[in-house]
């Protein structure tokens, strides 16, 4: 049995990650691991209602407000699932981590990135992914992709996306070790084996 890990996936709204996540959680129990899988914000009774207030809240929602409801989200699921999950010997796969705090309320909403990773290292008593691939794609393919009404975030303009967008690719930049970019132009398939080759690295003692 391979050694706990925890990957999460991450990208604008539209970038396919929770189909990608969901994929590479199969392939992984297709190679016979124990794989939890877990969306943030949410995965909890309690993350849930969270999730509800911030992405669907018809009040004025200040960023720094915004910001502290995912990361309470976020220190509920750590608690509950991923650090069980990996103290089981499991594989935890997760759609979105602290770094969409990051970007989403430091790079899009104007928040200090240093001061949200600070936040995120206390709301998740350090637990951090062995890897987090980040899915990009231009703003206005990632909106045209998206099928379902939008929520409060996804409603924001496209220079907020924009934002967003540089703010994956420069802390993919700053933290080249353990955050990998992905091109989600490609097809579904493409992607995929990208994800898994990368997973596999990982698996395997290299960098991914």
């Amino acid at each position: 049995m391979a050694r706990p890990l925890f990957i999460s996936l991450d990208g604008l709204d539209g970038c396919g990650k929770s189909t990608q996540a969901r994929l590479l959680a199969n392939w992984l129990r297709c190679r016979g691991h124990a794989v939890t899988e877990c969306a943030d914000p949410g995965g909890t009774q309690t993350g849930d209602q969270i999730r509800d207030v911030v992405l669907h809240c018809r009040y004025a929602v200040n960023v720094r407000c915004e910001a502290l409801l995912f990361m309470a989200s976020r220190a509920q699921l750590v608690s509950e699932v991923i650090a069980p999950a990996l103290a089981a010997g499991q594989i935890v796969v997760s759609d979105r981590y602290v770094l969409a705090n990051v970007v989403y309320q430091g790079y899009g909403g104007g928040l200090a990135p240093t001061e949200l990773w600070q936040v995120g290292r206390f709301s998740t008593a350090g637990l951090e992914p062995d890897l987090t691939l980040v899915l990009d794609l231009p703003v206005a393919v990632a909106r045209a992709r998206r099928v379902r009404p939008p929520d409060r975030l996804e409603s924001r303009d496209d220079a907020f996306h924009q934002r967003v967008r540089e703010g994956f690719l420069a802390e993919a930049r700053l933290q080249a070790e353990r955050i990998k970019v992905i091109d989600a132009t490609q097809s579904v398939e493409a992607v995929h084996d990208q994800v898994c080759h990368a997973v596999a690295r990982l698996m395997h003692g290299g960098q991914a």
